[in-house]
């Protein structure tokens, strides 16, 4: 099932999507995502309604240097454990919602990543038991302000800034992700070009050493880590960043 979250004529609601292309047709999911969704019997087609940010997460946990070409291209070592930290939740933004940068932050850059999507509240979840916690699988943009990056010396507040995690298009939730392509494209021209096989921490002992950590939530996102090929992104760009299985996530980028 792919789940979205739409803005419709009469207002904002979770629905599954159903179809391609211009036979598209969405859903309407009664109250929220979780378990078992309950249908309301209302549906538009897709090119009717606004795709917004799939879910809208308490926190974002995103995972550091978790694909060794990246690491190395940055000239650092891939961890023993999982390398953590946290984007705030306002950091969220649906497809084509523009990334805004602020004026004066340096270099900006994107990051394509498989998200992973809780979908219970879990705490300690060993690893052979991750597949339970997941409700499905996003496509997302750890955006980051390189330059903050490195003088802070720590990452909340180059990775912090409002629309620095676009979400999308929908999570799907039948799915295999532990060998999906991930491709990176910033006006149309090919920047990174991974695999989800290539993780350095599979998707289950992430989920092992975050719920160890912290209790994840529903709807609380993981950030997997990011192929070789980041690089920067200027003001009238678009990035769009696509993952096998899943579908395409496009944002613009503008200056503030």
């Amino acid at each position: 099932m792919r789940l979205a979250r739409i803005a419709h004529p009469g207002g904002v609601a979770f629905a599954s999507v159903e179809g391609d292309g211009d036979d598209a047709q969405v859903l309407e999911i009664a109250e929220h995502p979780f378990g078992n969704p309950n249908f309301t019997g209302k549906r538009w087609p897709l090119a009717d309604v606004r795709l917004l940010a799939p879910i809208l997460p308490s926190k974002v946990i995103a995972v550091g240097r978790n694909y060794a070409k990246h690491a190395a291209e940055f000239g650092n070592e891939v961890p023993q454990d999982p390398m953590l930290f946290i984007k705030p939740s306002t950091t969220v933004i649906g497809p084509n919602a523009p990334i805004r940068v602020p004026d004066g932050i340096g270099r900006v850059d994107f990051e394509g990543e498989l998200a992973i999507v809780i979908g219970q509240p879990v705490k300690n979840v060993p690893a052979v038991r991750a597949a339970s916690a997941i409700l499905g699988y996003t496509v997302a943009n750890d955006v980051s302000a390189r330059d903050l990056q490195k003088s802070d010396g720590q990452w909340g507040r180059a990775k912090g800034f409002d629309t620095f995690c676009p979400l999308g298009p929908w999570i799907e939730t039948s799915i295999d992700a532990a060998d999906l392509a991930l491709r990176s494209e910033v006006d149309g021209v090919l920047k990174q070009d991974g695999r989800t096989s290539d993780l350095v921490h599979k998707i289950p002992e992430l989920v092992e050493f975050v719920s160890g950590v912290m209790t994840l939530l529903p709807g609380d996102i993981i950030l997997t880590g990011t192929p070789e090929g980041v690089g920067p992104i200027e003001d009238g760009q678009s990035v769009s960043i696509t993952i096998e299985g899943i579908g395409t996530l496009t944002n613009p980028v503008q200056s503030v």
